[in-house]
């Protein structure tokens, strides 16, 4: 193939080689009549590369991330804390005051937190769809806008059906952020950088958790009755004191996708560079949705195994997904500080563990994001055969309850997986990633109502024991996923070169 010298031309030399289409090449990138070595098809990996994964790229390429990188996970990280910290404050709340001063002495609780599952559920799929064809840059920020301003108004509500309402609509509006993320994190990332950071944009839910806790304690300490509003009140209101400017920056620094992309901040030349390495990886563009599209989607175990997954991993954390921990804690009458402080810890964890999981996977797995997903489920099965029980000692209820943050860091794996497994085909990836969260929050719109009831609490007995059957359900469909990804890469392999 000959070579261009305009600037931003990628061009390429033979990929296939004599003996196989599968080996190893280098392409070339041309800009100012210079040819620079950029892209590896297969990158190359030394130690440094078990650190981070663009010290074993090109000059130019590792710019590149890093513009990336310092656009895509600042927004991603802050505007998913935010949305957690919009959505777990109803919780801190509630063990602050609310509780008593709206009377909730029900399962006002479970409904609340049902009314935000059922607007999350509503809004998934079809905002995914709309962001193959919407900008991102427009799409996101305005319904981080939108969901940031109804927080601020629960702080005014005075019955539980304006306190359900909102719910519903601030559900509907934060529906967009987590698959449209990491759809758009899937559309820029190769499999080598994909995991991390995934699971770097995830830990920063579970940063969201721990700050609502410190936030909600050192509020009720300090502004509770200012301006005549309660503890609980002025935590809804700071809440949207800090998510407003994360939003509005959304307008102004989210990249949209390579193809379409006008960032002020990338060259014409990156901009080339972004796209030749997603054809590398084999992740297609934008394409239109046909009959055909949609009967190949939901033809393939894609769609159906990948979200079964999720829906196990999503759904099979209730120790820190329900205040199971904090109401235990207010059983045993510890102060209202300690009741929203010792739960961070669980966060804490789940940030760690996050962050070891991707490491681990994208080097000592050396890409298999099957291992720490079976190790989360294996961990999970010890903490909730432990929490049915109940009649333990008080020390080891403590330690389930923190390793409880073991089970809550592969939601980035799961999606990174998602990323490789549909990479051929952009509107399948879009629509599989987006099933995949709107069916784990279909579950979770009535599960908890059955066995995460507030009148039970802190036993929770169905909980516990339904959640070891879930576990073990994740573990057998992370493995099935395994074994006919392989099979259908071989089948692949196959069809691209007969005699490999």
């Amino acid at each position: 193939m000959s070579k261009s010298t305009d600037s931003g031309v990628v061009t390429e030399g033979d990929l296939r080689g004599p003996s196989s289409s599968l080996k190893s090449s280098r392409h070339e990138y041309t800009s100012d009549s210079q040819t620079t070595e950029l892209v590896q098809e297969q990158p190359k990996r030394s130690w440094r590369s078990y650190v981070w994964d663009t010290l074993d790229k090109s000059p130019q390429e590792r710019r590149f991330l890093f513009k990336l990188d310092a656009v895509i996970l600042t927004l991603a990280s802050l505007g998913y804390f935010i949305k957690y910290l919009d959505q777990v404050n109803i919780t801190n709340a509630f063990v602050s005051g609310m509780k008593e001063d709206l009377k909730l002495f029900g399962n006002e609780l479970n409904y609340m937190q049902t009314c935000w599952t059922v607007g999350y559920v509503i809004g998934e799929i079809p905002s995914n769809i709309l962001l193959t064809r919407i900008r991102p840059s427009i799409w996101i920020p305005a319904c981080e806008v939108v969901w940031a301003i109804l927080t601020i108004l629960l702080a005014k509500c005075k019955t539980t059906t304006q306190v359900y309402v909102l719910r519903f609509f601030i559900g509907l509006a934060e529906s967009v952020f987590y698959p449209g993320m990491q759809y758009i994190i899937g559309s820029w990332y190769r499999k080598d950088e994909l995991a991390k950071r995934s699971c770097v944009f995830h830990a920063s839910g579970a940063i969201g958790t721990m700050f609502s806790g410190y936030l909600m304690a050192a509020v009720h300490k300090k502004l509770a009755g200012v301006g005549g509003f309660k503890g609980w009140q002025w935590l809804f209101i700071i809440d949207t004191v800090i998510s407003l400017p994360i939003a509005i920056s959304g307008f102004f620094l989210m990249p949209d996708l390579p193809e379409i992309t006008k960032a002020w901040y990338f060259s014409a030349d990156e901009i080339t560079l972004a796209k030749e390495r997603m054809r590398l990886e084999g992740r297609a563009p934008r394409a239109p949705y046909t009959k055909a599209k949609f009967k190949k989607i939901f033809s393939s175990w894609h769609i159906y195994l990948l979200t079964a997954l999720y829906i196990f991993f999503n759904n099979g954390n209730g120790a820190s997904g329900q205040p199971a921990f904090q109401l235990w804690l207010k059983s045993k009458g510890h102060p209202i500080t300690e009741v929203n402080t010792n739960p961070t810890i669980t966060a804490a964890i789940t940030v760690i563990t996050t962050l070891i999981y991707a490491w681990t996977s994208d080097t000592v797995f050396r890409g298999a994001r099957w291992p720490p997903i079976v190790f989360s489920g294996l961990v999970n099965i010890v903490i909730y055969s432990s929490l049915a029980a109940w009649n333990i000692p008080d020390g080891w209820k403590w330690a389930c309850f923190f390793l409880a943050g073991f089970g809550g860091g592969i939601s980035g794996l799961t999606f990174a997986w998602a990323h490789e497994i549909c990479g051929d085909d952009n509107e399948e990836r879009a629509l599989v990633t987006g099933t995949m969260n709107e069916m784990a929050y279909v579950i979770q719109a009535w599960l908890p109502l059955l066995i995460w009831q507030q009148v039970e609490a802190p036993v929770y007995h169905k909980g516990y024991m339904t959640s070891i059957f879930i576990a073990v359900a994740m573990i057998l469909t992370a493995v099935l996923v395994r074994f006919l990804h392989h099979k259908e890469r071989a089948r692949k392999l196959l069809a691209e070169e007969p005699n490999a």
